[in-house]
């Protein structure tokens, strides 16, 4: 199967006569071959020995609740292995079928608005002969974007800023020029000049203060959907060292832009990798990588030398204190990476010393309510069961945010709690 049909069977439907956004539109099933997972404590092994075998698409997560018994997992094949055709498969998957670890089933990937990007949908709703310069660069001050639209898309801008509000849940005002052009919120506030500059596209931006505000310098923190840095580079201003990793190409781009832009090459790697990976990847390497960031101290010209103050130097630490994995769509399938992540590094952590283990900051979509309990207990079910191990809210050191709206029915959370001894050293 060419590379181009396989992209096809995962974009969504066309409309390009739409003038009013209709989320319910945009609906798909993607007919697919799935490994089932028959052991749970298998699914790291198989994930591993299937890696060339599985589905790799951004924002479509390979590991699936199995359709038929939601105890197990299911792994998402490429769609040119085929359930009744063993001819395609691998001598791997093979291997694991005749083992009996995994069996091959038919799945249908059912795939919504929710799964698209921006870039996504506009291209299947914008006439074909405005494909070309689709608009995707901004601005981003606050919360408030900035966009600089061409004339020929200007008729298109209510269409463009509520498509942009829907995919960047914590932008909540979109501003062409001087013209506001879409709000989620009834006044926007006056952006400052004081944030850090992003280069960025529409779909791709993400940005919470509030959870830098727990980040403390010095700290080390591993960001593994980093995107092109909110997380990072406000966290690197505050002095604080920062692993940041996206898969996708653009977006590490844009974050290398970003780092260089506001110069916190100091405190921020930049890495390009599978999110799965990079967890274990990064905490290994931290733990054998002797860094220091040493800060010149600001010297007039009138110092003499003798007189000169000393160069600041800020020593990077062995453990991650934070982990942040802001993908709200599939975040929580990515938690099993945690499980003996310090197996064998039990005298790193307290009681030993008096190093916590990392606090866990996972983004995720629920249904919306009055007081979010029903979400909360749901969120913490899905938690416990990729951990293998049960968190309530109200837990000590358990909280969940509730970021914001992103639709009439769903809510944008932030769950974060400290990463269980029994589940890092198990």
């Amino acid at each position: 199967m060419k590379e181009s049909e396989v992209a096809d069977m995962f974009r969504p439907p066309v409309n390009r006569t739409m003038r009013i956004l209709d989320r319910s539109y945009f609906q798909k099933k993607v007919p697919l071959a799935a490994a089932r997972v028959l052991q749970k404590k298998q699914i790291a092994k198989c994930r591993q020995e299937l890696a060339n075998d599985m589905l790799k698409l951004e924002r479509k997560p390979a590991v699936r609740v199995d359709p038929f018994d939601r105890e197990i997992k299911a792994l998402l094949l490429r769609p040119e292995i085929k359930s009744d055709d063993d001819s395609t498969w691998s001598e791997k998957l093979r291997a694991l079928v005749r083992e009996k670890q995994v069996d091959i089933t038919n799945y249908d990937l059912e795939l919504t608005y929710d799964d698209w990007t921006y870039y996504d949908i506009m291209s299947a709703i914008l006439p074909e002969e405005e494909l070309d310069e689709i608009p995707t660069g901004f601005t981003i001050v606050g919360h408030v974007a900035h966009l600089n639209l061409r004339d020929s898309y200007l008729h298109h801008r209510h269409l463009l800023a509520t498509v942009l509000l829907d995919k960047n849940p914590t932008i909540r005002t979109v501003i062409n020029k001087t013209d506001m052009v879409g709000s989620s919120t009834p006044s926007a506030p006056s952006p400052t000049s004081s944030s850090p500059a992003f280069p960025i596209s529409m779909s791709k931006f993400q940005k919470r203060a509030r959870l830098v505000e727990l980040f403390k310098p010095g700290e080390a923190v591993c960001d593994v959907m980093a995107g092109v840095g909110p997380f990072a580079v406000p966290a690197a201003k505050k002095k604080v060292f920062v692993w940041a990793n996206d898969l996708n190409p653009e977006c590490h781009q844009g974050l290398k832009w970003a780092i260089e832009k506001n110069k916190v090459s100091r405190f921020v790697r930049s890495f390009c990798e599978d999110g799965h990976d990079f967890i274990r990847k990064s905490t290994k390497s931290l733990l054998s990588t002797n860094y220091k960031a040493i800060i010149p101290a600001k010297v007039s010209r009138k110092t003499s030398a003798a007189s000169a103050p000393q160069a600041t130097i800020h020593t990077q630490p062995k453990t991650f204190a934070h982990y942040i994995m802001n993908l709200p769509a599939s975040a929580i399938i990515f938690l099993p990476n945690f499980i003996g992540l310090y197996r064998g590094h039990e005298g790193l952590f307290t009681p030993h010393t008096g190093t916590k283990l990392p606090m866990i900051h996972v983004y995720c979509f629920n249904t919306k309510s009055d007081d979010n309990k029903a979400a909360e207990m749901e969120i913490c079910r899905e938690i416990s069961e990729e951990l293998g191990y049960e968190i309530k809210p109200g837990d000590e050191e358990v909280t969940i945010w509730d970021v914001r709206d992103v639709s009439p029915q769903k809510r944008y959370f932030c769950t974060s709690f400290r990463l269980p001894a029994s589940v890092a050293f198990r």
